[in-house]
């Protein structure tokens, strides 16, 4: 396909995508106004299912197809990374070495992990219920994990770091965020529908299916970003090229 023709295609589908978005845009409501038909419905059906975080209503139930699409692409991106980075035929891994960390540091890493842990683990826990959820307490639960690496040294982050389990761990939760869309549609409703029981507003057990969808979220987030960030870890402390002596 020459240049001209690649051009000539872009510029089509961009002017049908323009024509589509000013068509959309002169639908919505004023700005400034008190009026607001999105936020209203999306709190009447959160509230509904029992969901007292608004926002994870709208990730995990009203919107769940977009959010299954959103952790595919980390997904893809954690296995375009290993594949990617993988060792090369020129490359050789070294032993890594110990590097110096002040005291203040290792005393602060050694005192915030298990805070972070903490605070990852609540975060995806009442994902349902206050702010937060699967993706900012996976995030949280990571850097948990790497602050071994800040406190200590890479040796250290991978005495701690499983990644044969975690790299399980991220296709499971990923597959089973897919696979909870099938209950829906066993009991007659539409794929990823919140059928499940709804529980008791503002408790762990409510808001039905967004519970459970968070709680996969949280470990596919988590061990995601772990393995992701060891590829790109192993590049700078451990792979060289061959022959070298370092």
């Amino acid at each position: 396909m020459s240049r001209t023709t690649r051009l000539g295609l872009f510029l089509l589908a961009a002017s049908v995508l323009a024509a589509a978005l000013i068509v959309a845009a002169r639908e919505l409501p004023g700005f400034g106004g008190v009026h607001h038909p999105y936020g209203e419905r999306a709190v009447a059906a959160g509230l509904e299912h029992r969901t007292a975080n608004i926002v994870s209503s709208v990730n995990f139930d009203q919107r769940a197809f977009d959010t299954l699409g959103e952790e595919s692409i980390l997904f893809g991106a954690v296995l375009g990374a290993g594949i990617l980075l993988r060792l090369a035929r020129d490359e050789r891994k070294r032993r890594a070495t110990a590097e110096p960390v002040l005291p203040t540091t290792r005393l602060f890493g050694a005192t915030l992990l298990p805070v972070t842990v903490l605070t990852g683990g609540y975060l995806v826990a009442h994902g349902a219920l206050s702010p937060g959820g699967g993706f900012q307490g996976g995030v949280t639960l990571a850097t948990a994990l790497h602050l071994a690496y800040v406190a200590a040294d890479y040796r250290a982050l991978k005495r701690i770091r499983p990644l044969g389990v975690l790299d399980v761990a991220d296709a499971l939760a990923a597959g089973a965020f897919a696979a909870l869309g099938l209950i829906g549609l066993a009991q007659g409703a539409g794929y990823l529908t919140n059928t499940l029981p709804l529980g008791t507003f503002n408790e762990l057990s409510s808001s039905g299916l967004v519970a459970v969808i968070n709680a996969t979220v949280g470990v596919e987030v988590a061990s995601g970003v772990v393995v992701l960030l060891a590829h790109f870890l192993d590049q700078a402390v451990e792979v060289v090229p061959r022959g070298e002596n370092t």
